[in-house]
């Protein structure tokens, strides 16, 4: 499936906002591809190419450059000291990714006062602010890759032909060490958030 950068964020993003595609239907993948050339997720079972090198577990997290909500460049190699869960999104605009991030912050209160919840996504800084200020989130902070890519290409998590990224969740120790990873295999599915956040608890 050949789709240009502009038509097919498009297509995506008109998928995953499909009528009647609410919480209570969507399914929760229980697997992992692996990120980084070579590799892809799909689209509704259609193949969409990965780029940049693979993130792995076992090692630190790469560095990269984002903007945060004052629009100022951050490292997110650079934090240390707490456990981290990264939750990684195609677009908060689209329901799929709304409600991955809202399990972020709501399935587990008592974890997330005791970790950093990161959201990165290729969405400007404002419409992550946005969304914040919607759903009264205060205890994550939002990241946004549109920049340069930078965090896409140094994990093996954009999608080439649509510029955004694939849906995952990574969790890093108190080092900044990776220590759990999931890629989506299909975009229109949730990550396993318990799975992370298990993980994340084995850390504390």
């Amino acid at each position: 499936m050949k789709i240009t950068a502009s038509v097919g964020a498009l297509a995506l993003l008109g998928t995953l906002a499909l009528p009647g595609f609410a919480d209570d239907t969507m399914a929760v993948a229980k697997g992992s591809v692996a990120p980084g050339d070579g590799h892809s997720v799909t689209l509704k079972g259609n193949a969409l190419p990965l780029a940049g090198s693979a993130v792995k577990v076992g090692v630190p997290l790469p560095a990269a450059t984002l903007i945060n909500g004052s629009m100022q460049p951050v490292n997110i190699a650079e934090a240390r000291g707490k456990v981290r869960i990264i939750n990684v999104v195609p677009s908060l605009d689209t329901p799929v990714c709304d409600a991955q991030t809202h399990e972020l912050v709501e399935k587990d209160p008592v974890l997330a006062e005791a970790v950093e919840l990161v959201t990165v996504s290729m969405d400007l800084p404002f419409a992550q602010q946005r969304w914040a200020r919607a759903a009264k989130v205060k205890n994550v902070t939002f990241l946004s890759d549109h920049r340069d890519g930078d965090f896409g290409m140094n994990n093996g998590l954009l999608i080439q032909p649509l510029r955004l990224l694939a849906r995952a969740v990574i969790v890093t120790d108190k080092d900044g060490v990776v220590r759990y990873l999931q890629v989506v295999p299909e975009v229109t599915e949730l990550p396993d958030m318990d799975a992370a956040m298990s993980a994340a608890k084995g850390l504390m």
